[in-house]
């Protein structure tokens, strides 16, 4: 009777040691899920979405039907990665007096579902390109119609508007790129920031 319960024990020992090395197992391979992919590299600038009101997604999953979509920023978001972002230099990745599609990769689009005023000028609902030319102590910002463009390769003919604002130096410096809805209780503020300069672009909902 003893050997009987000495092999029994003998069995489930072996179970249990097959099974936490099936599960050491399967951890690996999700760990290498995460860090690998077959079909394509990871993007080093990845695209992110801003939504205004900022908490959209979560409310429309709630199916919180009072919540209204206002506005919605797709962009690409570069790394500073060691490198002088603004300056006079050709060298600098956003140069005074160019322009800068802020961010990377695609044009970076805006759209507004509702008609908004920005600088005291009422702009349609829809979509449209949004980039800047940065200078020291501002930038101008400007939408324009070309959809569906690279970046770098703005038509300045189709710019529909302009406005310029100032810039605010930040601090500690940010690594990404990154453009915010930061709601107000008239309005929205656009933030755009990296490294250590902050640009703010306001915006209100028409009447």
């Amino acid at each position: 009777m003893k050997a009987y319960k000495i092999y029994i024990f003998l069995i489930l020992l072996t179970i249990g040691c097959t099974t936490k090395k099936n599960n050491n197992a399967n951890s690996t391979d999700a760990d290498t899920l995460r860090t690998q992919n077959a079909y394509v590299k990871t993007d080093q600038s990845e695209m992110d979405v801003s939504w205004w009101p900022a908490n959209y997604p979560i409310q429309k999953m709630q199916n919180d039907t009072a919540v209204k979509l206002k506005a919605r920023v797709l962009y690409s978001r570069p790394h500073k990665n060691g490198r002088v972002i603004f300056g006079e230099a050709d060298n600098n990745l956003c140069t005074y007096g160019k322009p800068w599609r802020l961010g990377a990769n695609e044009a970076t689009e805006i759209t507004f579902f509702v008609n908004v005023v920005i600088a005291n000028t009422k702009i349609d609902k829809g979509t449209y390109v949004i980039y800047c030319i940065p200078n020291k102590d501002n930038w101008d910002v400007k939408l324009n119609t070309s959809l569906f463009t690279w970046g770098l390769h703005i038509d300045a003919t189709k710019d529909v508007f302009t406005t310029n604002i100032k810039t605010t130096i930040q601090e500690p410096a940010l690594e990404n790129f990154t453009m915010v809805f930061e709601e107000l209780k008239n309005g929205s503020n656009l933030i755009m920031a990296w490294d250590n300069v902050k640009a703010t672009l306001p915006i209100s909902v028409a009447n």
